[in-house]
């Protein structure tokens, strides 16, 4: 899992039938710290997250196992962050 900030919706006219009523969303990696890290990239929303919230997401196989019907999907958002601590700091999103 790899954290991530939510940067836009996609939207798309004409979907994989299987991926109808899912939301697709822009995400710009980030460090725990709060700083962009790498590329922006899209995810299919299994959770609801919305822009501006620091989120979970996880690639590869795993992706499509958030899902209870198969969802051709390489990136997909699993959670939403409130915050995060550690024993120096506590970092809160929310």
């Amino acid at each position: 899992m790899q954290l991530a900030r939510v940067i836009g919706n996609v939207v798309c006219t004409i979907k994989n039938p299987s991926m109808e009523g899912l939301k697709l969303l822009v995400l710009q990696p980030i460090t725990r710290e709060g700083r962009d890290r790498g590329r922006p990239l899209v995810a299919v929303d299994s959770i609801g997250a919305g822009y501006g919230e620091v989120v979970y997401w996880c690639r590869g196989k795993e992706a499509s196992l958030a899902f209870p019907r198969d969802v051709p999907t390489e990136c997909t958002v699993i959670a939403i962050v409130d915050r995060i601590e550690t024993p120096e700091k506590s970092i809160k999103y929310l």
